[in-house]
């Protein structure tokens, strides 16, 4: 028998791990790339192209000006006053600040006025003019609509023009407190004689009458108002007869008011008149019912639409009676109503431009402009235009003339309704 020797421990130790090396199963090639992989770090995410943003044209605000604030809405377009020679707005608000307009002229007055837009070019250096839109607003009987315009206006106390707008749109609402406030506040041509008689108003019934006193004197020698000085007096003294109520404008409005007169027995300025009205000014309405047989079917054809050619032809041959009456007056009513005519053929073309109407008292250069107003479609300077003949007319009205020159030119422009309004007036007033 062969005996095999002890192995060292060192020589056996060796062996029990090469033989447990040879029982472990080699590592797959994949799971060592796969954990490789596992500990890379991920790919980048692939590249997005851009989205294009398309410009965005940012357009300023205009800032505001005298025309911007709306007292209501009239239909009119915000671009009413684009293209409006600043020029021609200061010259007739200042006419329609002082001199009401009746019927048609008055409606079209309060709608332009009314109206809130971006006013003409240059207007925006002119911050007087919003005192005299207010005021043209309260003579063309429209006081809410000033107020309402009036209540977002700022600097007071730096503009007396538009101060005098604001205390009298106070003094018209019965706000006398708002009206002695905006006085007191009033920095730039406080001395003026409006200034001092409302001051001498505001400080009498403010329980002042040493300073009323002499702040009435003082107006009184500066300029003498009879009116003015017999309801003051009863005021400051107590006792007395004032006599009759004044309501030409609103400081003889509050004083008489104030002084509990019967203001029922004065004939108030326009102003006045619907300041003690309720509601929105009242817009004329034209009845043509009575009109005599041979206007009223051309009014009613004009009231309805188109003017039917054959309707036209009518009036020209009442034009050709040998009443001269009758001959006139179918003359100007053919030249009122041929702007709503249909189109003319040569033979009532030749008929028309024969007839012996007399020109109109409008002068030729301002014929001119609102011609070319109306044809380039600038609503509001063909209004003003218009307005400005209207406030220059004599006692009897408008020549006839001249209203069909209004009316083809509200219509051309776009005004619409106020051209029926000055068309039917001008039927109803023929004699």
């Amino acid at each position: 028998m062969v005996r095999v020797a002890p192995l060292a421990p060192a020589l056996l130790c060796l062996f029990v791990l090469a033989a447990a090396a040879q029982a472990q199963p080699a590592a797959a090639p994949d799971a060592a790339v796969s954990t490789a992989q596992s500990e890379a770090p991920p790919p980048p995410p692939p590249a997005i192209a851009p989205v294009p943003i398309a410009p965005v044209d940012v357009t300023p605000l205009a800032a505001p000006d005298a025309f911007t604030t709306a007292a209501r809405d009239t239909g009119l377009p915000p671009n009413l006053w684009r293209g409006t020679s600043l020029q021609v707005v200061q010259a007739v608000l200042p006419l329609l600040a002082e001199r009401p307009q009746l019927g048609a002229a008055g409606a079209l007055a309060r709608r332009v006025l009314a109206t809130g837009a971006q006013g003409p070019e240059g207007a925006l250096q002119k911050p007087e003019l919003l005192g005299v839109r207010a005021q043209a607003l309260m003579t063309q009987g429209d006081p809410k609509g000033a107020a309402a315009i009036l209540a977002h206006a700022s600097g007071l106390d730096r503009n007396a023009q538009v101060a005098r707008a604001a205390a009298e749109s106070a003094l018209l609402a019965g706000d006398d407190p708002r009206a002695c406030a905006i006085e007191h506040g009033l920095t730039d041509g406080r001395d003026d004689i409006y200034w001092l008689r409302l001051r001498a108003f505001c400080q009498a019934i403010g329980g002042q009458a040493a300073q009323a006193q002499l702040t009435f004197d003082l107006a009184q020698n500066q300029a003498k108002d009879a009116v003015f000085g017999r309801l003051m007096v009863v005021k400051l003294s107590g006792a007395g007869d004032p006599g009759a109520p004044s309501l030409r404008n609103g400081l003889d409005y509050a004083l008489s008011r104030n002084l509990g007169l019967d203001l029922s027995t004065a004939k108030p300025a326009p102003a006045v008149a619907a300041a003690l009205t309720e509601g929105d000014p009242a817009e004329p309405k034209w009845d043509v019912s009575g009109l005599a047989p041979d206007l009223a079917p051309a009014a009613n054809a004009v009231a309805a639409g188109p003017l039917p050619a054959m309707e036209l032809e009518r009036l020209l041959d009442a034009a050709d009676t040998r009443d001269p009456k009758a001959r006139a007056r179918a003359g100007a009513a053919a030249l009122i109503v041929e702007p709503f005519a249909e189109p003319l053929g040569p033979s009532l073309r030749a008929r028309l431009a024969a007839l012996p109407v007399a020109e109109g008292k409008a002068p030729a250069g301002r014929n001119l402009a609102l011609d070319a107003a109306a044809a380039e479609k600038r609503k509001g300077e063909t209004a003003l235009l218009a307005l400005w003949t209207c406030a220059e007319a004599p006692a009897a009205g408008l020549a006839p003339a001249d209203r069909a020159r209004i009316v083809r030119a509200l219509r051309r422009a776009g005004l619409e309704a106020d051209a029926h309004a000055f068309a039917l007036e001008g039927l109803l007033a023929l004699k």
